[in-house]
Parts: C-alpha cells; sequence; structure tokens
C-alpha cells in the first residue's frame, strides 16, 4: 500500500462539499458584478429563462427570430459577466462590453427590420448594409467564444472564415471557388451558419436541461448525490473509487461538463481515495475516468443526444437508448479497473462508521431522485419532447421540495434559479454558435464532403485506419473545445465519410465521434478532466493524464466495439439474442482488459498472462460467435488456474 496519503477528516471534506455546485453558473473567469450591474444581469437572466419557456411551450415564433434572441440573449449575459482580459471592469461591464452587446443587438434590430428582404438577400445578393451587421454579428460571436472556450476554437474559428474566402487559392482536394467577403459573412448569419443545426439544439434543447440542472444544483444535490453512492458502493473493496463511479453517472444526468463532474465529485472522493490507500496521481485519474464518463450516460449525454437526434432527424429516446449499453460497458471496466487495482495493492473499502445511513440520507434528500426518474418516464416511456420533458422535471422538482420545510423552494428561490441557470447556459450558447460558423463554411464551401473524400483516400479504403483517423481528428477537437462544439464539427466534416464511404449506420458513426470528442477531456496535451482532478490531488496533471488514459483504456476500445458489432447501440435490426450476446461479451471483455491493464486477476498475472488476457480481451470484444469461443476458452483456463493455485497456497497458509 502507498504511503502516499494523508488521513482527512471526513466532516471537513464533507463541508466543502456543500459549498460546491453541480454546474458552474458561473463561467470560469467570471467577475463578481457590483450593484446595480448584478441586478441587471440577474433581471437578464430571469427574462431568457422565461422567454425560452413561453416560446417553447406557449407560443413558437419563427425559428429566425428564436435562434437570434437565444444568441443575443446569452451574448449580452456573457459580455456582462466574463470580461475581455484580465483588469478590464473588475466589477462592472468595461465599455468594451457594452460595445460587443451592441454589435450583437444592433444586427438583430436590423435584420428584424427589413426581414421579408433580408431573407431573399442573405448569402446571396446582399448589399452593403447586409454586410456591415452581419459582419458585426460574427464578430461578435467570435468574441463570446474566445471568452468562453478560449483561444484554440477562436483561431480554428478564424481559419475557417479565411478558408471560406481563400479556398481558391489552395491546391488538390480543399480547393473551392472562393466566395466574396459579403456573401461568406452574411451566409455565416443564416439559418445555415451560426443560426444552424448547434444553435438549434442549444436553443431548442439544452437551454431548458441546463435549467432543469441549474434547479438539482439548487436543491443540494451535490452531497446528496455522493452520499448515496457511498451508500451503494462504499464498503466494497477499493469502495471511494467506486463511489465515484456512481456519483459521476449521476452528476452526468444534471451536468454536461466533465471537468464540473470533477469539480463537484473530486471534491470529496479524491480525498477520501488518498485517506484509502490511493496514490495522489491514482485517485486523481480514476476521478478524471468517471466524470469523462458521466458525458456518455443518457440521458443527459453533455448535450450531445440533443444535438445528434437533430443531426440525424431521430426521436431523441432512439439516441438515448442506442448509447445505453456503450455507457454501461464503459462504467463496467471502469469497475474492474478499480476492483482489480485496489486488489493488487491490498485496499479496502470505506470503515463503516465513516459511512453514512441509508435511510437517513433517503429520508433527508431522496426527493431528489423523484424528478429525475420523472425525466426518464417522459422521454423514454412517454416519449415527450425533450424540452418538454425537461419543463416537467423542473415542476416535480419543485413540488417534491414543498415535502420537506427545510428544503421547500420558495417564489424567490425559483426566480433566483432560473436566473442562475441562464447564466449557466451562457457557454454551450458562444460555443454552438461558433461551431455554427464552422458549419457555415464547410456547408458553403463543399468541405465536409471533400473531407471524407480526404479520410477515404489516406485509409485506402480500410475501415479500421479510416476509423483510427477519425478517432484522432476528433479527440484533438475535443482537446481544444467543449464537446458538444467538438462534436459538431465532427459530425460535420468526419461522419459524411464514415457513413458514405464505409457503409457505417448512421448511428454508430456518429457514438463513434461523439465518444472520443469526450474522451480527449483525459488525453494530454489539453486533458482538461485531468488537469482539474491533477489540481484537487496535488498530483502532477500530465502523469494524472496519463494514468487516466490507461484505467480507461477500455473507453477508447468500445467505439470500434459498436462500429463493427452495431447490435451494441441496437441498430441493424439484432435480435435479442444478438444484443444479449453482445452485452455479456463485452462485459466479460471489459473485465479481462482490467485484468491484463491491471496485472491481476484473481491473483498477479505475469507478463505471459498478461499477453494472454488482453488477446482474450480482443477476442470477446471483436463480433463473432469463433472469436468470442476462443476469448471465453482463453479468460476461462486463466481463471480456473488461478483459482486453483490460490487455492493451494491457502491450504498452504493452514
Amino acid at each position: 500500500m502507498s504511503n502516499e496519503f494523508a488521513p482527512v477528516d471526513i466532516k471537513d471534506v464533507e463541508k466543502k462539499l456543500e459549498e460546491m455546485h453541480i454546474k458552474d453558473l458561473e463561467v470560469s473567469g467570471g467577475r463578481p458584478l457590483k450593484q446595480p450591474f448584478s441586478v441587471i444581469v440577474a433581471a437578464v437572466g430571469l427574462i431568457t429563462s422565461l422567454f425560452h419557456i413561453w416560446v417553447l411551450t406557449i407560443h413558437p415564433i419563427d425559428p429566425w427570430y428564436f435562434r437570434t434572441l437565444h444568441v443575443v440573449l446569452g451574448g449580452v449575459l456573457l459580455f456582462a459577466i466574463v470580461p475581455a482580459a484580465k483588469g478590464l471592469g473588475k466589477d462592472q461591464p468595461h465599455f468594451i462590453d457594452y460595445i460587443c452587446m451592441l454589435m450583437l443587438i444592433a444586427p438583430t434590430v436590423y435584420i428584424f427590420t427589413v426581414f421579408d428582404e433580408w431573407i431573399y438577400r442573405v448569402g446571396v445578393v446582399p448589399n452593403a448594409w447586409d454586410f456591415f451587421f452581419s459582419l458585426l454579428f460574427v464578430i461578435a460571436v467570435w468574441e463570446m467564444a474566445r471568452r468562453t472556450a478560449g483561444l484554440p476554437l477562436a483561431i480554428l474559428t478564424i481559419v475557417f472564415i479565411l478558408y471560406g474566402h481563400f479556398g481558391n487559392y489552395l491546391p488538390g482536394l480543399f480547393q473551392h471557388r472562393g466566395y466574396s467577403w459579403e456573401r461568406e459573412i452574411t451566409f455565416l448569419f443564416s439559418l445555415d451558419g451560426i443560426l444552424s443545426l448547434p444553435i438549434q439544439a442549444s436553443a431548442h434543447y439544452i437551454f431548458l436541461f441546463v435549467l432543469f440542472g441549474a434547479f438539482v444544483d439548487a436543491s443540494g444535490a451535490g452531497k446528496f448525490f455522493v452520499d448515496f453512492a457511498r451508500c451503494i458502493a462504499g464498503r466494497a473493496r477499493g469502495g471511494p473509487a467506486k463511489v465515484s463511479i456512481v456519483s459521476s453517472a449521476l452528476i452526468g444526468t444534471a451536468s454536461g461538463s466533465s471537468v464540473a463532474n470533477v469539480v463537484v465529485d473530486g471534491v470529496f472522493n479524491i480525498p477520501l481515495m488518498k485517506a484509502s490507500g490511493f496514490r495522489s496521481t491514482i485517485a486523481g485519474a480514476i476521478e478524471a475516468m468517471n466524470s469523462s464518463g458521466g458525458q456518455i450516460v443518457p440521458p443527459v449525454m453533455g448535450a450531445g443526444a440533443f444535438l445528434m437526434a437533430e443531426i440525424l432527424n431521430k426521436p431523441y429516446s432512439e439516441i438515448c437508448l442506442a448509447a445505453l449499453i456503450p455507457a454501461l460497458l464503459y462504467f463496467n471496466a471502469a469497475y474492474w479497473m478499480i476492483d482489480l487495482y485496489s486488489a493488487s495493492i491490498g485496499l479496502k473499502g470505506i470503515p463503516k462508521e465513516q459511512m453514512p445511513v441509508f435511510k437517513k440520507v433517503i429520508l433527508d434528500k431522496g426527493y431528489l431522485l423523484i424528478p429525475l426518474i420523472t425525466l426518464l418516464v417522459c422521454l423514454m416511456v412517454l416519449m415527450w419532447s425533450p424540452y418538454r420533458a425537461a419543463l416537467v422535471g423542473i415542476i416535480s422538482l419543485i413540488i417534491a421540495s414543498w415535502v420537506r420545510k427545510e428544503t421547500r423552494m420558495g417564489f424567490i428561490s425559483i426566480i433566483k434559479t432560473l436566473s442562475d441557470g441562464a447564466r449557466g447556459a451562457i457557454e454551450i450558447i458562444a460555443t454552438c454558435a461558433a461551431a455554427g460558423i464552422i458549419v457555415g463554411v464547410l456547408t458553403q464551401t463543399g468541405l465536409g464532403q471533400k473531407f471524407a473524400m480526404i479520410i477515404f483516400s489516406y485509409s485506402q479504403g480500410n475501415l479500421l485506419l479510416a476509423l483510427v483517423f477519425t478517432a484522432i481528428v476528433a479527440a484533438i477537437l475535443g482537446m481544444g473545445m467543449p464537446t458538444t462544439a467538438a462534436y459538431a464539427i465532427g459530425a460535420s466534416v468526419l461522419a459524411p465519410a464514415l457513413v458514405k464511404d464505409f457503409q457505417v449506420i448512421p448511428i454508430a458513426a456518429h457514438l463513434f465521434i461523439f465518444y472520443f470528442a469526450c474522451l480527449s477531456a483525459l488525453t494530454p496535451p489539453v486533458a482538461l478532466a485531468a488537469f482539474a482532478a491533477a489540481a484537487i490531488a496535488n498530483a502532477k496533471p500530465w502523469d494524472v493524464g496519463w494514468q487516466s488514459m490507461r484505467f480507461a483504456l477500455a473507453g477508447f476500445v468500445i467505439p470500434f466495439m459498436f462500429i463493427y458489432g452495431p447490435a451494441m447501440v441496437l441498430a441493424g435490426s439484432p435480435t435479442g439474442l444478438d444484443i444479449a450476446m453482445t452485452v455479456v461479451t463485452g462485459l466479460l471483455g471489459t473485465l479481462c482488459l482490467a485484468a491484463a491493464v491491471q496485472g491481476w486477476l484473481l491473483a498477479r498475472l505475469g507478463p505471459v498472462l498478461r499477453v494472454f488476457m488482453l488477446v482474450a480481451a480482443l477476442a470477446l470484444i471483436k463480433p463473432g460467435w469463433m472469436t468470442d469461443v476462443a476469448g471465453l476458452g482463453i479468460f476461462l483456463i486463466i481463471g480456473l488456474f488461478q483459482f486453483i493455485a490460490r487455492k493451494k497456497a491457502k491450504l498452504a497458509q493452514a
């Protein structure tokens, strides 16, 4: 057992947890506003939430109006909260922020005024005023992305804009006719650009789920989720790390961010893991692995499920069902990685005296499970639209909170949460709008279809090579920007190649890209989830990043599994037997993979046996009954060999 840990006071950790939130309602780098600015921003946030509820449930309006106002309201909040640079407006908006707000509001007033003429000119025969106001809007959206997602997305956006204008100077497949600044910029300020699918998903679906997360947060869900998880998994071998599996999956329902999951989960679980014997680096890696997995758990899936449903034109419930088995395999692999690592270094579970009482936990805040169950029933059983289900989830949470006086949400609390929820959505609005710029350039220039040809050309028609190239590009995109933006771009650029040229089932192709966009939070050099966990664990970020990749190795294999075996994502008209075999062999395969990585099954595995376990894992993971039988045979032989050896060792000791 490592001595790289110090005992922690559980009560101190719990006190810290109570101060944490499910979602960072203040964007990283945001400033505390003084009055009257804080009051004005709170009012704008409230108006934004009420506007979305009104349009989505009571009085629908034209997509041009709705999506534009969605960006404008989010942008006004963002420019008020997030400064352009450190020192510019410490407690109130700077002059530059007001200019940026005006750059969003003025174009909106303009297009609404000349709307009937505008929709026929945009991107085709724009006049000077069309170009001027479109340029203002595009620059403002770019600045929104820069302030929230940082330079990587901002630079990528500029590269694509320049490509749209200067593409006629490029060689080979990247060449296109080149568009004038007037045509390109006005095209970007349209339903084919900034206001395209990413913003449609953000306005129609994601916003209300962020709002739902804000209500879950306001109810104090963080401590309840962790305590609930401790009751379920805390006493098991390596219990604190297994607690992180359960709590990350639960928190992932309310938060679409792996970093937010790390912050909430890790502030409790990482110190507890260290106190139980996990090295700092391993504790951070396990937390990063589990928190990144929270993004792939239905129903929210880091907002990717909503965007995927829009792109594929499929029911939202179908996306969630398709993602269910891969998510199960991911966390099954995480469980065995933790369990076998714990066994290899002799770790135990949480002592009984430090465990919360299950009955007390449920009686105190068990009501928080009601809105989650209600949400799932509305989505998966009643097949309601996502925004309607989210609204019902919010209402059910408010009603459930009235059961106990100390948790009751009154009028003031509801108003504050509505305001905070809008502020929590500004980052996703900014990144989706910036992704829309890239989608617009891809649409206008035809680069999306050309990218498919490029992947096909370099892979020479080999599906495995094409998948490897796709995974690398998706992971690189995800390193520099939020998962939703990375997926939106990857879905536009990469998915067509897999679907058209390699005949991959569309939903499998999109989930493949989404998985690697999520897992980029674990891959150095920009492993955001691993770096956040390292800060809490007081460990070296790169070490945590590499260890998190090692522990999450199965996550990098699972996407290949459902490409070659689409029954895993319920595609290709699978039978019940196909699905059952896929689940069983997948579960065994992830166990074998964990044993090969950790060097332990029932006892320590030597180098040769680890190689055989890796072969068994790959054989079980690959679809086909012959490889399944071979993999199962290797697993049973090694398991039986270790069982007999361990039994003899116990008899010898007796």
